[in-house]
């Protein structure tokens, strides 16, 4: 079965955020109460019903290339160290969204607070209770196309039994998708960067560490998606997943997916959060009758150097 072939198993969740909040954004930027704003970090969220993928990356020219553990520098360990993707469950109670369950690169949650969110077009605003930030996010451009939700249970090599990651989930969204696969074993340690700065030289302890992924693909549901950005150097470019071998069981609740990597015979076992043949992930979210009188009145200086943002 493909991934395309999953849609005839359409089971939308009864739960979860709405529609508003669903699909793929990218941070425009990020200010603080300090008068300080980042507008540079690539930041991407994509949502499920139920559950989000982060990933938080600094510039290409930034990142490290993809070397073996033992020829990194501990100048390149730490940029490493400070790269963040996770996959949480996410819970809307009508104003703030809030996260828990979390499957993180990171050892300590580096974003405590929940999310007060408001959207506008393309634009959902992230205010942090405190005070102490604010976000501006971008629904990115996408033709309408499906939503799949699935989190990882598990992916195991078929040929040894050997666990090779637990928790993450693979969110597809119309013309976007990622992947979070978890570490097969919880790490120790309150702080990856301490955790990474002491390891330096021990090949065997930053492959732990450094066991997780999260990458973030373009492309589509028919020719497949290939990752634009990703806490693995290596994975830049690839196919995110294949796209065949997938498999509906236990009455529907979940979905393998069995695959080759590195030449092993391997078998990815998800929970299904939701799988929807298509939503529109429009850029607008309408005015009131009122307000549309207003910026049609207005428009010769309203409208005067708009543009398309993201």
């Amino acid at each position: 079965m493909t991934l395309q072939d999953l849609l005839t198993h359409a089971q939308r969740a009864e739960t979860g955020v709405p529609d508003w909040m669903l699909g793929f954004f990218k941070r425009r930027s990020i200010s603080f109460a300090n008068g300080a704003t980042d507008s540079t970090t690539h930041v991407c969220w994509l949502q499920s019903r139920n559950f989000t993928i982060d990933l938080r990356l600094p510039l290409a020219e930034h990142q490290p290339p993809l070397r073996s553990w033992a020829e990194y520098s501990v100048d390149e360990l730490a940029v490493l160290a400070n790269h963040e993707g996770w996959e949480a469950l996410s819970e809307w109670d009508g104003e703030t969204l809030a996260w828990h369950g979390e499957t993180s690169l990171q050892l300590h949650n580096r974003w405590p607070e929940p999310a007060v969110l408001h959207r506008i077009g393309n634009c959902m605003i992230e205010f942090a209770p405190s005070g102490a930030y604010v976000e501006d996010w971008r629904l990115q451009p996408s033709k309408p196309g499906p939503l799949i939700g699935l989190r990882l249970i598990e992916e195991r090599n078929l040929d040894t039994g050997e666990l090779r990651h637990r928790g993450g989930g693979l969110i597809v969204c119309g013309d976007y998708a990622a992947l979070v696969l978890g570490r097969a074993e919880a790490v120790s340690g309150t702080s990856l960067r301490d955790e990474v700065r002491r390891a330096a030289g021990d090949t065997r302890r930053l492959a732990s560490l450094f066991n997780f992924e999260t990458s973030v693909a373009c492309g589509s549901i028919n020719d497949g998606y290939h990752v634009s950005l990703s806490t693995c150097a290596g994975r830049l470019g690839e196919p995110l997943l294949p796209a065949d071998g997938f498999e509906v069981i236990a009455g529907g609740q979940q979905v393998i997916q069995r695959l080759s990597i590195d030449g092993a015979r391997c078998e990815r076992r998800f929970t299904i959060d939701t799988i929807e043949a298509e939503l529109s992930y429009a850029q607008s979210t309408g005015f009131t009758a009122q307000a549309a009188a207003w910026y049609a009145s207005e428009s010769p200086t309203l409208a005067r150097y708009t543009e398309p943002q993201f």
